[in-house]
């Protein structure tokens, strides 16, 4: 009888693992959204502006690319994006 019960144990782990879940589906590539010439210079004039007012690299960094979300996926201007963040 002790045995028995070591064997339906044993075949209880063995089901679960042949029932694994499928491996996720993978993800879309995003499109290739480029930044134009002259949104890269005003973007530029910019952050040299916010550095020259005091904040930080890793600020910088940060408002950075919150510009850039903004820019690339909703077509903002820097101005647009800019006020967009400070809300």
């Amino acid at each position: 009888m002790y045995v028995n019960i070591k064997m339906e144990i044993s075949n209880q782990y063995e089901s679960s693992s042949e029932s694994a879940p499928p491996p996720p589906a993978p993800k879309k590539k995003r499109e290739g959204v480029k930044m134009t010439d002259k949104q890269k210079a005003d973007l530029n004039k910019h952050m040299a502006k916010m550095q020259k007012q005091g904040m930080s690299g890793t600020e910088l960094k940060s408002h950075r690319m919150k510009m850039m979300g903004r820019m690339l996926k909703g077509g903002m201007s820097v101005n647009k994006a800019h006020k967009d963040i400070t809300k």
